[in-house]
């Protein structure tokens, strides 16, 4: 997809603050963070929701980076927050499927 935001970092046409790259997936860190530590956990290959995805595989290896990452970034311990948002009434502003990966202080519930 040309225009999508993500899309951009995965192609360099956008630098994003990359903290783990592999073939499948490209993991940075958020712009505006919601917690001490917010990463985005990408596939590269574009997919718009949740109700698009149709790679049992690729989805394993976005939730495989975000297990890494937690162990990498030391939010693995005292735990940590994973978030899919889907369509408007589900929060979702990129429309390309993302993990949010939050830590490093304590999460309310509900979220809100």
């Amino acid at each position: 997809m040309n225009d999508c935001l993500f899309c951009k970092m995965v192609r360099g046409e956008i630098k994003p603050d990359i903290v783990f790259e592999n073939d499948h997936v490209l993991a940075f860190n958020d712009i505006n963070p919601q917690a001490p530590v917010h990463v985005l956990v990408i596939p590269k290959r574009h997919i718009a929701t949740m109700n698009e995805l149709d790679d049992a595989y690729l989805g394993g290896e976005v939730l495989k980076a975000a297990v890494n990452l937690a162990k990498k970034l030391n939010i693995a311990d005292d735990g940590y927050r994973t978030v899919f948002n889907c369509n408007q009434h589900g929060g979702q502003a990129v429309y390309h499927l993302h993990l949010h990966l939050l830590g490093g202080r304590q999460m309310a519930w509900p979220p809100g």
